[in-house]
């Protein structure tokens, strides 16, 4: 074959093996979240298992001490955090009867006055009966779904297997993490492999920026909230807290739903006391530690992630590949970023966009 024709073909084989590589994903959906996860916990744990390695600990005891401080995390957040978060559903499930009269009673006759929304238009006690029974029926769902999951014995079979290939997965990706990628590096032709080398450096740097600085933020800001919350003395101050760290993902979303939902929860249990002033100062703290401390020194500008743009990706991977386009949703805008601004500035170098 000529040169001519290689060149030629070359477009229509890339065009093919990237068809090919989007076929094997979207059937192997079922199967790739381990792989998905392990390759995470690889990429995280890697940096900290080089330091290890520069100390004189060995490649596999500098992983092993790495997966002991994950699978103790975990452990902690299993035992300490998900049985808070069930308590604090269950008080607010508790108080929606409650929240139901408090609005009836002061919400609805303010609207009825200022905004001509009338009272009857919402039956208050209908929709407090369907939450009453709606509650011992999902009570009932969940019971179902368990002895559902027990029956299903080829399917909790395989929910567990893929559960326990995560950490074999993680630990033996991260032994040999640097390996791999020296190997894939060198599979590209050599007048491509430092240009490429530079070009991922970059983009791990943008992906590192999201993973260990702005997933250190949201933990933050989390515990900020709920502390604080908690010191007012709000009963649902961790699960607000929590819903307010995760949200802040985007930019002001997490401060402006969580002040929202911090303040109508205020208004409930304290009425329209001091309390909501200290609300106020909570998630005040909470943004300047963030602006000024937090994300200039976990995150800085490498990001680079417009607010509507972290939405959209968001939104997107959810859409495309359910929860774990959501997992990788951000991190591969981050990428896609990088490879446009450069493309961007090969563009403004070519001809078509510098001749007259």
């Amino acid at each position: 074959m000529t040169d001519a024709l290689r060149v030629g073909y070359r477009p229509l084989v890339i065009l093919i093996s990237i068809a090919l590589i989007g076929w094997l994903f979207a059937n192997l959906e079922p199967v790739l979240m381990p792989f998905i996860v392990g390759a995470l916990f690889a990429y995280l744990g890697d940096p900290v298992a080089d330091r290890l390695e520069n100390i004189g600990l060995s490649r596999t005891s500098a992983v092993c001490i790495c997966f002991l401080v994950i699978l103790a995390v975990i452990a902690i957040f299993l035992l300490l955090v998900v049985p808070t978060i069930v308590h604090q559903v269950k008080v607010l499930y508790g108080f929606l009867p409650d929240i139901l009269n408090w609005l009836q009673k002061n919400v609805m006759p303010w609207l009825n006055s200022n905004m001509g929304i009338k009272v009857e238009d919402f039956n208050f006690q209908n929709i407090r009966e369907e939450i009453v029974q709606n509650w011992g029926g999902l009570q009932k769902v969940m019971k179902d779904v368990l002895a559902g999951i027990g029956n299903s014995t080829g399917s909790f079979v395989a929910f567990l297997a893929n559960l326990a290939i995560v950490p074999v997965v993680g630990f033996y990706l991260l032994r040999d993490w640097d390996v791999i990628m020296e190997k894939a590096l060198k599979l590209l032709p050599g007048r491509y492999q430092q240009a490429t080398h530079e070009l991922a450096a970059e983009c791990d740097d943008v992906v590192g920026a999201f993973f260990k600085g702005q997933l250190w933020v949201m933990t933050a800001l989390a515990i900020i909230y709920g502390f604080g919350l908690w010191l007012v003395g709000l009963k649902l101050a961790f699960l607000i807290g929590l819903f307010a760290g995760l949200a802040s993902i985007v930019p002001y979303l997490g401060a402006a739903l969580g002040i929202v939902a911090a303040m109508v929860a205020g208004a409930f249990q304290f009425g329209m006391g001091w309390e909501l002033l200290l609300i106020g100062v909570v998630f005040g703290v909470g943004q300047a530690i963030e602006s000024m401390i937090l994300t200039p020194i976990l995150v800085g500008d490498k990001i680079g992630l417009h607010p509507v743009a972290v939405i959209f990706a968001i939104m997107a991977g959810g859409q495309l590949f359910g929860f774990i386009g959501v997992l990788v949703a951000l991190p591969v805008a981050a990428v896609i970023a990088v490879l446009l601004r450069h493309a961007h500035d090969f563009y403004k170098d070519s001809e078509t966009y510098t001749e007259s």
